[in-house]
């Protein structure tokens, strides 16, 4: 059982490495990163009210507690959604991927700001080591080379902290009440946001254009299959060992960029990529032991 529940998790991952990739081929077209996100949502909303329709479990104990943090989940994963496609079309999918792997820095730091871990040097070296590792990833210490905009950079490390903004709200909501009816609230609240947000009339074209089969694989792949293999997995999978799974989301990212999509690092860029993620996984192998 703990085979299959890493096996579903890296399936997760890779899973989300790709829909980075599917999610720039579509930029390339000229569709809008927000349009992208909130199909995405949209899709994985319908594949979780199919699965919570066919489960046969008992859906009680539906609460004000368990909306209050299915929705913080919701508007965490629209932020990560959005700020991950505007983080690729502003630097590049290896970039983005690698900038929102440090969630779990600001779950850390979130966790010291309300006094729910306790404060250590082996964690401020690991925040300080990650800070490193970004300044290396985006090259900031040179300002004249351009690689990585600051647009890019504040926006895939704001797909991070959306992502952290997800992790405590599915936790929490998932506490109490089951995870399909979590992630159906998750993603209405994430449908009703971005609707507030897209460009209605290039929302409405995208059932009749040319690219709706790429729509809806970011949707299935990036949203509804991944969400529900992770969602099952991670019940079977330590957590130390989950964190070190999730490495392999970035890599799939940064490949499917460097060898599809002709996107390229220098040497120094693929050292600060692997200073976050040795980081990131050391810090969170750790706070599982």
């Amino acid at each position: 059982m703990k085979f299959s529940g890493s096996a579903m998790i890296i399936l997760a991952a890779i899973c989300w490495g790709i829909t980075g990739g599917l999610a720039d081929i579509l930029m390339g077209k000229g569709w809008d990163p927000l349009v992208i996100s909130f199909y995405r949502g949209v899709i994985g909303l319908a594949f979780f009210l199919v699965w919570l329709l066919v489960s046969r479990k008992d859906h009680s104990g539906f609460s004000a507690s368990l909306v209050l943090w299915s929705v913080v989940a919701g508007i965490g994963v629209a932020g990560n959604f959005t700020f991950y496609f505007l983080s690729i079309q502003s630097a590049s999918v290896p970039v983005a991927a690698t900038l929102m792997y440090t969630a779990p820095l600001f779950v850390l730091l979130i966790s010291f700001l309300f006094r729910l871990e306790r404060s250590t040097w082996f964690k401020w070296a690991c925040i300080f080591s990650v800070l490193i590792g970004i300044v290396l990833l985006t090259e900031a210490y040179d300002a004249g080379s351009g690689t990585v905009n600051f647009i890019g950079v504040a926006t895939g490390l704001g797909a991070g902290l959306s992502y952290a903004l997800f992790i405590f709200g599915f936790k929490n909501a998932s506490a109490r009440g089951k995870p399909q009816m979590v992630l159906v609230i998750a993603f209405l609240a994430f449908c009703v946001i971005l609707s507030l947000l897209v460009n209605f009339q290039e929302a409405a074209s995208v059932p009749v254009s040319s690219d709706v089969g790429w729509f809806v694989a970011i949707g299935i792949i990036g949203a509804g299959l991944s969400f529900a293999l992770y969602t099952i997995g991670i019940r079977q999978t330590e957590a130390s060992t989950a964190s070190m799974i999730a490495m392999v989301e970035p890599v799939t990212a940064s490949l499917f960029g460097i060898l599809l999509l002709n996107e390229e690092l220098s040497l120094v860029q693929l050292l600060g990529m692997a200073v976050i993620l040795l980081t990131v996984t050391t810090l969170s192998v750790k706070k599982g032991d």
